[in-house]
């Protein structure tokens, strides 16, 4: 086959892409109309899953499933926007990895915006003047976001899903490596970099900001500052990639929550949260733990933060795999709260890999 033969097959298969994408449309805003009538989200990160998990099952290539999966990802929202378009808060400002977490979750057919704090995003969603919200949670460099921790303590929002995205920090400046003076950055970004920055500019002023995106701005304006940041960044606010991939580890992942007014449904694959203290005793948390290994629910993570009610008193947060619909983490949360001051279910999620 000639490319001109070639070429008009792609055409045809084009056309009948399109046809097809529009057929899936009218079905999508026959759902939406059913959605409003019961009053049901407009979100479903069970469902999406499934439908992503079922897709890349199915391919048989050559589109790597990555491919298939931003593919989908992108029709899934565009299909959604003729729902509801959807609001969704992020601890900004713009091109900051949380603003870019939520671009990959939710696509480019939704309303962003960007608040000042990880309290604020919270606010505006139990204030109803968000859908969602975005947050980061932890690095799997630098550690948990303790913000996002504490804000939990006092919300009723639920975690309705998370976000697994590789972190690449690039050193941001309009001159030079050997004329920079000065680098703008967050304390998370500054962690994950630490190695690089002592080793390759041992002398230059490290000033600590806000956000990446708030450094990358300042960087912008000044003679001899640079800033770490995303290529996002560096696009928005004109700067140059000076370096590239400065982070200490390649292997450098951050973990997001999506928070909402309600949990998701089983997907097959999830993770639930939750918070709780434990009763001043000599192996009250050793005690409080025997439930999961008794029903066999494998911990992911454990986390301690002080509570701030009294000294030395902490609220534990712990992952584990399994949905609070699940007879075994049912039996597990039971048994928890006989056991513990208070317990608070924070969400159960679909579970998602480093690579999905």
């Amino acid at each position: 086959m000639g490319l001109d033969e070639s070429r008009k097959r792609i055409d045809a298969i084009d056309s009948e892409i399109v046809k097809l994408l529009n057929e899936r449309a009218e079905v999508v805003q026959e759902i939406g109309k059913l959605k409003r009538k019961t009053k049901k989200t407009f979100y479903v990160p069970d469902r999406e899953k499934k439908v992503l998990d079922a897709l890349t099952r199915k391919s048989k290539g050559p589109l790597p499933n990555a491919a298939i999966r931003a593919i989908f990802k992108e029709v899934i929202s565009a299909s959604r926007s003729l729902e509801k378009p959807l609001v969704i808060s992020y601890w900004g400002p713009k091109a900051t990895f949380t603003h870019l977490a939520s671009i990959h979750r939710f696509g480019t057919f939704a309303e962003y915006r960007p608040v000042e704090s990880i309290a604020d995003v919270f606010t505006e969603v139990e204030r109803e003047r968000a859908d969602y919200g975005v947050i980061p949670m932890e690095n799997s460099t630098a550690g948990v976001v303790s913000e996002s921790l504490d804000a939990f303590v006092e919300s009723e929002l639920k975690i309705c899903s998370e976000i697994m995205i590789p972190i690449a920090h690039h050193l941001l400046a309009s001159c030079p490596l050997d004329e920079i003076r000065t680098i703008y950055s967050g304390t998370q970004p500054l962690a994950q970099c630490h190695l690089w920055l002592r080793s390759n500019l041992p002398n230059v002023e490290v000033v600590k900001v806000g956000t990446t995106a708030e450094g990358a701005e300042k960087a912008s304006s000044e003679t001899g500052a640079a800033a770490i940041g995303s290529k996002l960044a560096a696009e928005m606010y004109k700067l140059n990639l000076v370096v590239e991939h400065i982070e200490d580890s390649r292997a450098n992942y951050t973990r997001f929550f999506v928070i909402g007014r309600t949990i998701s449904g089983k997907s097959g694959s999830d993770k639930t949260s939750v918070m709780f203290s434990v009763k001043d005793r000599v192996g009250a948390l050793y005690d409080t733990l025997k439930p999961f290994a008794k029903h066999e629910i494998n911990l992911t993570k454990i986390e301690s933060r002080p509570s701030k009610r009294k000294a030395w008193d902490y609220l534990f947060f712990v992952d584990f795999a399994g949905h609070c619909d699940d007879d075994n983490v049912k039996q597990a949360l039971e048994a928890l709260e006989h056991s513990c001051n208070f317990v608070k279910l924070l969400g159960s999620y679909p579970m998602e890999t480093a690579d999905a």
